[in-house]
């Protein structure tokens, strides 16, 4: 079963970085909506989890949350920042407006801990809030001058968190922290590479589809080209790809997509001319989100039809 780590987005300005760094320390990992459901958390295999940065104060009505089964599910949990608060809130600990924001290089003084082997001693803080009082059963494993509890530890329940952001490159050497998580707490083998990605996701397609035919809407962006690309190297004609000309290219783009993906790539792809169709429908609509409701309509219309 592959190693998966699942970073819970509690809507942090770094929250694609961390998942980043789970990836370049060699292990996959997914970043996902913080409420998610917890089926969707466990998914077919589950080894960590982070809890990113938010915006929100961990002691408001109405902060951000997450399904409190995730801390039951086996696996070690990391937060940072808002997750550290968060994880300080839900067991017991204290959190409150910090007397003095720490924001930008901040000199720490760690304890002797795994988590913290090799990571420099100039971190990059931004909270207003912070713990001050760890949970009972965490202990405090780095300090600032402003921050008594700037990293916690629970290692019976394999629960940690940090107020830095060790994800940015602003904290010196902050890559071992991901590292030390995902090797020294969790215990992973941190073999995954991006390169093996491609060949992961194809033998998944073929075992999926099987013999069964495949249609997939193309519309000539990232997400559809890469996908319908991906299942035609998987399962070849079985596949038909629909592009919709809805008119609201730019000038020989269509055609140019045909270019690309029939004569180029060699997809199965069959064009729809549904110009008139779609500029009828959008005469005399201004307002924006009306606009992409009668597109998004007249797309589904077209794929019934």
């Amino acid at each position: 079963m592959r190693e998966r780590v699942v970073v819970l987005d509690f809507g942090g300005q770094y929250n694609q970085l961390i998942a980043r760094r789970v990836r370049e320390a060699g292990v996959y990992s997914e970043l996902i909506p913080h409420d998610a459901p917890i089926e969707r958390i466990k998914g077919e295999s589950l080894s960590a989890i982070i809890m990113t940065g938010g915006p929100d104060s961990a002691y408001e009505a109405g902060a951000k949350a997450c399904d409190n089964a995730v801390f039951s599910l086996g696996v070690p949990v990391l937060g940072i920042c808002y997750g550290m608060q968060y994880i300080a809130k839900v067991f017991g600990g204290e959190i409150a407006a910090a007397p003095i924001r720490e924001y930008g290089h901040t000199k720490i003084v760690y304890q002797n801990h795994p988590l913290l082997a090799s990571v420099g001693d100039v971190v990059w803080m931004n909270h207003n809030d912070s713990v001050t009082r760890a949970p009972a059963g965490f202990r405090s494993i780095a300090s600032t001058k402003d921050c008594l509890v700037a990293a916690f530890a629970n290692d019976d329940l394999r629960i940690y968190g940090i107020q830095f952001h060790a994800e940015v490159t602003h904290t010196k050497d902050g890559h071992w922290l991901f590292r030390n998580f995902l090797k020294s707490i969790c215990g992973l083998a941190c073999d995954y590479s991006a390169a093996n990605l491609k060949d992961e996701l194809i033998a998944s397609i073929r075992a999926q589809v099987g013999d069964k035919r495949v249609i997939g809407a193309l519309s000539g962006g990232v997400d559809s080209s890469v996908a319908s690309v991906l299942v035609h190297e998987a399962v070849g004609a079985q596949m038909t790809c629909i592009f919709v000309d809805h008119g609201l290219l730019r000038e020989n783009e269509a055609n140019e997509v045909m270019r690309v993906y029939r004569d180029t790539l060699a997809l199965n792809i069959i064009k729809v001319d549904a110009r008139e169709r779609f500029l009828s429908r959008l005469a005399g609509v201004t307002e924006p989100e009306r606009k992409r409701k009668i597109i998004g309509e007249e797309f589904i219309r077209v794929f019934e039809e």
